[in-house]
């Protein structure tokens, strides 16, 4: 882990956003005034620094990968919402109503501990410190350090390999949770959350039901390898016009109180009510603690997972997850940010030109030096010149200077909507 002793002031300015942010609770009164001044104040210092930011050549090269990982995280998140909703939907209210959490050891040892500490850090394991927009935040700012120098450039190609990380992992996500239903560790979310129908799909009712506990029935499945039993005609569900996306139907089971609309279900959802393993926060808290570590690194970056260790541990204790989801959200989202290090990295692979040449030529120049060839070594600092002049003429200044503009926009609306809508976690 590095540790910037020049560069603090990214770390100082993270701590002081979950701080300010945390007198919500404190003072609802000060956070109102503070929060809206930090964020103009951190607004006006980026903006500021945009003349002055000399990499828009690797910035420009990484902004078709950017929107690429874009488009491919906010597919992979409409695949999890409708897979969320689905696994909700299959096993009707009935189901998540009279099913039984698992028994959870993670929750066990939080229980035991409540009565084994003092009372003030009882109190700081259950205080809400740190939420999902918050890790978001902290990565937008992590990105943006890179006007500041605090990060290695380009900000885009950063912000592509965290969103094609993120994508990875949603899909990931949501092939692992729809494989196998869990019952939730709160059985009365799905009554208040969702209108879907209290008695399983048809498939549910011909493959699952008639073998869910018979342990005789269980036993003849297994023989037989077929579903043996008739349930005669199956109970069937409301089927609403949605034309050539009717074939939602069966995965949605929506009821006629939800509206006309397929994707409106999905809004409304903002969440699933049997236990999704693994933890979607959890793999925002870890990716974003694995950019700002490989990132920026230093004493903040120890902070930021101590954030993460208190966010896992809170999903646990509030029962929005069992423990193994917290794991699991762990160690995936170590190994995916590893493996994407092509798009991204804090070592020199897809940086300035210049800084690449002279790492090919290095030898050459330092041999030419001990060999006194003065020739040969202007040659050499000839050719670093001339790939750096190549890297500045790729884009006229008319349209580089639109791209800063368009960028700089672009980059904020994202931090605005990033902020307001995950601000109810």
């Amino acid at each position: 882990m590095r540790w910037p002793a020049m560069n603090a002031g990214l770390g100082i300015a993270a701590m002081s956003y979950i701080a300010v942010d945390y007198l919500r609770h404190l003072s609802p009164k000060w956070h109102s005034r503070l929060q809206p001044a930090l964020w103009s104040i951190l607004a006006l210092a980026a903006v500021a620094r945009v003349p002055s930011y000399r990499h828009w050549s690797a910035e420009f090269r990484s902004a078709i990968p950017f929107i690429a990982s874009m488009l491919f995280m906010l597919s992979a998140l409409l695949f999890e919402a409708l897979s969320v909703r689905s696994v909700t939907a299959v096993l009707g209210l009935d189901w998540h109503r009279n099913t039984a959490p698992l028994p959870d050891t993670g929750q066990w040892f939080l229980l035991a501990l409540n009565e084994k500490l003092p009372a003030p850090i009882v109190g700081i394991l259950r205080a809400r410190i740190i939420g999902l927009h918050h890790f978001l935040m902290l990565f937008m700012m992590l990105a943006f350090s890179v006007l500041f120098g605090s990060v290695k450039a380009p900000g885009l190609g950063l912000g592509a390999r965290y969103m094609f990380t993120m994508g990875i992992g949603r899909l990931l996500r949501a092939i692992t949770f729809s494989s196998t239903i869990l019952p939730s560790a709160r059985p009365w979310c799905a009554s208040s959350r969702f209108r879907v129908p209290g008695y399983p799909h048809r498939w549910a009712q011909k493959y699952y039901v008639p073998y869910a506990s018979d342990h005789d029935a269980i036993s003849q499945l297994l023989r037989s390898d077929q579903a043996y039993v008739d349930i005669g005609k199956p109970i069937g569900d409301y089927q609403p016009q949605w034309g050539s996306m009717s074939f939602l139907i069966d995965f949605l089971r929506p009821t006629a109180s939800e509206g006309p609309s397929w994707f409106g279900l999905l809004k409304k959802a903002g969440g699933g009510c049997n236990d999704l393993l693994y933890s979607g926060h959890m793999l925002v808290a870890v990716l974003t603690a694995m950019a700002w570590t490989e990132a920026y690194g230093g004493f903040s970056s120890a902070l930021v997972w101590l954030l993460v260790l208190h966010s896992a541990q809170r999903e646990v204790r509030e029962r929005h997850h069992y423990s193994v989801d917290c794991i699991v959200a762990i160690y995936v989202g170590i190994l995916l940010w590893k493996m994407t290090g092509f798009i991204w990295s804090h070592e020199i692979r897809h940086g300035n030109k210049s800084l690449i040449k002279f790492e090919k030529i290095k030898s050459r120049l330092i041999q030419a030096s001990k060999d006194s060839d003065i020739d040969e070594v202007r040659e050499l600092l000839k050719e670093i010149e001339l790939s750096s002049e190549e890297g500045k003429n790729q884009t006229t200044l008319k349209y580089a200077r639109l791209f800063r503009c368009v960028t700089i926009i672009f980059a904020l609306t994202i931090v605005v909507l990033a902020f307001t809508l995950t601000t109810d976690g």
